[in-house]
């Protein structure tokens, strides 16, 4: 039986990125063990969620929804055991959830708002991971989850340019804008030097549009990207 894995591979990087910079910056503690194995199967359950509500077919995913939804659940309801606040992160965290929900149910998961509200979801890994092993909820964790949504978002904003929206010039405008503010923006959230993990990404979006590259080509480079910005975050957190 061939395991249902999801396919968007940027979506594997925001995934871990966050909650391992929340680890750096925390320090590593055992529960983070059943938090990232909660957070893991959590992403994957969305997968068979979203197929079934785009598809309208429930019956043809509910075992893999039963598969992955019922370890999620487990894991991360130990992790809120032993830590009760979590739950109103939970709770945050639904909105992000019902938006992507309706654009499944659309059928237009790609679109904007919905590649933004994952990339909120997902950046607030790393803020469960820095509160968990701080066991404070102080700035640090907050300052995890701006600067990799800044991040996140660039990407999803550099990725449609390029891809969906290659034709669309006043798309392109958007990204070329708002990656223009990006390193300022990181600024403002007092990021200090770490600005530098944010450059390559407005290089990028300036000087790669318009490339004919393939899709495996902009993917690979994406991940160069965002092994960079792990890079220089992780100096930064732990100077």
């Amino acid at each position: 039986m061939k395991a249902l894995i999801p396919k968007q591979h940027g979506a594997w990087a925001m995934l871990l990125i966050p909650f391992c910079l929340g680890i750096v910056k925390g320090g590593a503690v055992l529960w983070h063990i059943p938090l990232f194995l909660g957070w893991l199967f959590l992403y994957l359950a969305v997968y068979p969620v979203t197929l079934a509500l785009k598809k309208k077919q429930i019956n043809a995913y509910q075992k893999w929804i039963f598969y992955y939804s019922v370890p999620a659940c487990s894991f991360l309801l130990a992790a809120v055991i032993h830590k009760p606040s979590f739950i109103w992160l939970a709770f945050s965290l639904l909105p992000l959830f019902l938006i992507h929900v309706y654009y499944a149910r659309r059928k237009n998961e790609r679109a904007l708002l919905n590649d933004f509200a994952g990339v909120f979801f997902f950046c607030a890994g790393g803020f469960a991971s820095c509160w968990l092993g701080t066991e404070t909820l102080d700035g640090w964790a907050w300052f995890i989850f701006a600067q990799s949504s800044l991040f996140f978002i660039g990407s999803s904003f550099y990725v449609k340019s390029v891809i969906r929206e290659k034709n669309n010039r006043g798309f392109a405008y958007w990204s070329w804008g708002y990656h223009l503010l990006l390193p300022l923006l990181s600024a403002a959230f007092g990021a200090g030097w770490a600005v530098l993990a944010f450059i390559p990404s407005s290089l990028r979006a300036w000087f790669f549009h318009g490339k004919k590259w393939p899709v495996q080509t902009i993917g690979i480079l994406e991940i160069v990207n965002a092994c960079v910005f792990f890079a220089i975050m992780c100096i930064w957190l732990t100077r």
